[in-house]
């Protein structure tokens, strides 16, 4: 069974702002990441990081809706 992976940014403006976003949202939750490889991160940190971008992302789309 192949898998496709349909994950990428096409726009590398965009990249470059997620990007930026990762790494401010880590720093909310004291996760120390670096540019690059992060590979050596724990599971708990990798799920803090990216629930503190959802967290974002609704709290911002919320913020648009009033």
């Amino acid at each position: 069974m192949s898998s496709n992976n349909n994950n990428q940014l096409n726009i590398p403006e965009a990249r470059e702002a997620m990007d930026r976003f990762k790494m401010e949202c880590a720093n909310e939750v004291g996760v120390n990441l670096k540019q690059g490889y992060n590979g050596d991160l724990t599971s708990r940190q990798a799920g803090s990081v990216g629930g503190q971008m959802v967290k974002k992302m609704i709290e911002s789309y919320e913020q648009s809706l009033k």
